[in-house]
């Protein structure tokens, strides 16, 4: 890494205490690097509430004999083609189906699909994930 800025944080016992527990839980091999994701999360945040590029996946859960389900799927799909990289169909058992879909475009854009999505009747859940380009993070 070069040009790594020190510098030293006052952080209560007990706090320091509960944060070293959870990065031991998650396997960091040091405090610096805990904390420097934690940053790269905010700045990741940050870019999604100024409505900059993001990427991210929406994934939908529904059960595929919901009458017409599949076709107001597709149309809303096509009429975010812009917005959809590539997308996956997995079949989970008889009745449900697993659909991911892989999203570029403006967070505002991608949180609308999203949310067009999963609030179409017969989607049983649904998640958008949304993260950086990569362009913004060091």
């Amino acid at each position: 890494m070069t040009n790594t800025e020190r510098f030293g944080v006052s952080i209560p016992k007990d706090l320091i205490e509960k944060f070293d527990r959870i990065i031991a839980k998650k396997g960091y091999p040091s405090r610096s690097e805990a904390i420097r994701d934690l940053i790269r999360d905010n700045i990741v945040e940050q870019s999604i509430e100024e409505d900059k590029e993001v990427v991210g996946v929406i994934s939908i859960v529904f059960d595929h004999h919901t009458r017409e389900l599949a076709d107001k799927l597709n149309d809303i799909e096509h009429d975010h083609h812009k917005q959809i990289v590539a997308s996956t169909h997995i079949h989970l058992d008889h009745h449900n189906c697993l659909e991911v879909i892989v999203v570029k475009g403006t967070a505002k854009k991608v949180q609308e699909l999203g949310e067009k999505l999963i609030s179409t009747r017969g989607v049983k859940h649904g998640k958008v994930v949304l993260t950086s380009t990569g362009k913004e993070i060091v």
